[in-house]
């Protein structure tokens, strides 16, 4: 395996700076954050190709004089209308850059987080382009995988097994689970007498139906997240709130860890099947133990009867199994605290993190050297031949 430094050009998003307003929720930009800076931290040569009010420490920042589209404003017009056309446009612009001097052999690879605007471009380079997937592989973005599978120099790293599973023969260049900073979050082996449920407010996260549970238990629960201007909010939550369930909000990404270890247990009844939940990785950093319905990357991230318990999703009757859930609250104290912290700090690091992404990088970047080397030999010997 190639042993130098690399020359690793890493994008995510320029809608917001890098890292993101801490207001607002955007796993991903914290994900690619956290991935380019403790690279370049271990002496790898980053460039970092995002909006020019991003703020970084170690990586060497691209910006080439444009704003966030969230704090351009001449783009601020268009944003309520086409928000997407428009983030999709002003992204790819910058994502050109980086092919443009991909040409320029600026780079030994590429790491791009938002595939959708930019797998089309991997094959034209002649280095390796990794992608990280955040988001299920199902519908549209199934059908473009599917058709890209047989790029050159097209990889893709899943941040779960549960995540590959709609697509289990794409070119996945390996598994690596998101990893937290575990310096944010302190281990508290006495919570108060509350539970927490954080999460967009919208059905797949299942908001809703932690309020039904709250009701039916009698427990004290409060509710982190938005947005609150929605009929899913009026209808199914708004009507519920008192004094034994509370809505605190929209919280700052950072002062999350306070809610979060003050927690006798995070509830997470998802109804949809979730690549990676960071909600419950934070948790358990924190001693808060977990319970979650069993969907999507949920038995890789909770151990079961270790660190929380994974509730199947139906009952024996088809239904939601409502009843299930409240079974796992009624034993949440058998679950020691001590072992969700260790459990974190076993699998969900961010040293573990940025471990497994440079063994890739590392991986890919060696073999296509040698690829390129061998062609190059070869060429010679044709030549010579002619």
């Amino acid at each position: 395996m190639l042993k130098r430094k690399l020359k690793i050009a890493t994008f995510c998003t320029n809608e917001w700076p890098t890292p993101p307003p801490e207001n607002t929720f955007y796993a991903p930009l914290w994900i690619a954050y956290y991935i380019a800076e403790n690279l370049a931290k271990r002496g790898h040569k980053v460039y970092y190709f995002g909006s020019k009010e991003s703020k970084l420490k170690y990586s060497k920042l691209m910006s080439y004089g444009m704003s966030a589209v969230k704090r351009n404003n001449k783009l601020l017009p268009f944003i309520p209308r086409m928000n997407e056309a428009v983030v999709n446009f002003y992204e790819q612009l910058m994502i050109s850059k980086i092919y443009q001097l991909a040409e320029e052999k600026k780079f030994d690879i590429i790491h791009i987080h938002p595939y959708r605007r930019a797998i089309q471009f991997a094959p034209l380079a002649k280095i390796p382009t990794v992608f990280t997937l955040h988001d299920p592989i199902e519908g549209f973005s199934r059908y473009m995988l599917e058709k890209t599978k047989k790029q050159p120099n097209t990889y893709l790293v899943s941040i779960s097994n549960a995540q590959r599973k709609p697509s289990p023969n794409l070119n996945y260049a390996g598994t690596v689970y998101n990893g937290i900073n575990l310096k944010n979050y302190h281990y508290n082996f006495k919570p108060k007498d509350y539970f927490l449920v954080a999460g967009r407010l919208c059905p797949e996260k299942g908001i809703d139906l932690a309020v039904q549970i709250a009701r039916k238990t009698g427990i004290n629960l409060k509710i982190a997240g938005g947005p609150a201007e929605s009929s899913f909010f009026e209808t199914k939550i708004k009507p519920y709130l008192g004094k034994k369930i509370q809505y605190l909000g929209m919280i700052n990404y950072l002062k999350m860890e306070k809610l979060y270890r003050n927690a006798k247990a995070v509830l997470y009844p998802l109804r949809w099947e979730e690549p990676f939940g960071l909600v419950m990785a934070e948790a358990m950093a924190c001693g808060t133990p977990v319970i979650a319905f069993d969907r999507g990357s949920v038995p890789e991230v909770v151990k079961n009867g270790k660190t929380g318990f994974v509730v199947p999703f139906y009952s024996k009757g088809k239904n939601i199994n409502i009843r299930g859930f409240v079974k796992a609250i009624g034993k949440i104290n058998q679950i020691k605290r001590t072992n969700c912290r260790r459990w974190v700090e076993e699998k969900f690091s961010l040293e573990k993190m940025v471990d497994n992404y440079e063994k890739i990088f590392l991986k890919l970047a060696s073999k296509n050297l040698y690829a390129r080397k061998v062609n190059s030999k070869n060429k010679g010997k044709n030549r010579a031949k002619t």
